[in-house]
């Protein structure tokens, strides 16, 4: 069950002990866990001849890192080019044939992560988001000036407030009821994190308010050509709220290797964990291809 304590590691059947085989990292949306759909991916690319790791953030779940639940987008990056590190140190690992996934938030830090580490050859991304834009913005860029500037007073505040001994105050990517007047998005989440048949993990546990002026300062794509010629699959959902963050990643990637494949009628969570569209065989035909 995804919902026992995973290992983070999944191999693939019969492993030859003496063959190099290629691998994938999985990174689980924003605020998530490894043992929500980053695992489900990892098992079913496993499944499929791949090594594929699924790992907690820094100072989420079972990862390190004190404060909890602190989001630096600094650490988040090099999450991903610490597990190319771990990884292409295995003997059953071939480190010139290491991809990455991102889901979600972890689409935004995986490109980043792409831009700087050439040793990711392959990055697929699913229903990314891009969290700075995203906090900076609002979703649809729909943040006034004045609602930004009221966002950062309150976290000064609350600053001094933890500063001064109070309990973290922690954001949840959706809450455990829901709100009367919730909306679309929200109802979306709803359904999947606090849903026992899908998303819902005890050590799903949210994010430090605080930490979401750091975010606003992070620019995922800053430097995204220097991912050229390696290649970059974007996956979303035709109905997804988060389908501009990857039609922008396309449009701003440079060279021809690049590809957007939108999932019809899917939404931005169905992409979570609904396993009659997810699209596990093009992403093994991709890596396949391009880790060869």
């Amino acid at each position: 069950s995804l919902h026992d304590a995973l290992p983070i590691l999944y191999l693939p059947k019969d492993m030859d002990t003496n063959t190099r085989y290629p691998a994938v990292i999985v990174g689980h949306p924003f605020g998530a866990v490894k043992e929500q759909c980053s695992g489900l991916y990892a098992q079913e690319m496993a499944k499929r001849g791949f090594v594929a790791l699924a790992f907690d953030a820094s100072y989420q779940g079972e990862s390190g890192g004190t404060p909890r639940h602190t989001v630096s987008p600094d650490a988040l990056v090099e999450d991903f080019c610490a597990s190319v590190d771990w990884l292409g140190i295995q003997p059953f690992v071939d480190r010139e044939r290491i991809g990455v996934i991102g889901i979600c938030g972890s689409g935004g830090f995986s490109v980043c992560a792409a831009s700087i580490d050439p040793r990711i050859k392959a990055l697929a991304t699913v229903s990314m988001y891009d969290m700075g834009r995203a906090t900076r913005n609002g979703l649809g860029d729909a943040m006034t000036d004045e609602q930004r500037k009221a966002m950062f007073a309150e976290v000064a505040a609350q600053r001094w407030r933890e500063a001064e001994g109070a309990e973290p105050r922690i954001r949840f990517g959706t809450p455990e009821q829901l709100p009367e007047n919730a909306n679309a998005v929200q109802k979306e989440f709803f359904g999947y994190y606090r849903n026992p048949e899908r998303g819902q993990h005890p050590r799903y546990q949210g994010t430090r308010y605080t930490s979401m002026a750091a975010l606003t300062n992070f620019y995922p794509f800053a430097q995204i050509k220097e991912i050229s010629p390696r290649p970059v699959l974007f996956i979303a959902g035709e109905n997804a709220h988060s389908r501009y963050f990857s039609e922008t990643a396309y449009s701003k990637l440079t060279g021809d290797n690049k590809e957007l494949l939108i999932i019809p009628s899917a939404s931005h969570t169905d992409l979570y964990d609904q396993m009659d569209i997810i699209p596990f065989e093009k992403l093994k035909v991709f890596f396949e291809k391009y880790l060869k």
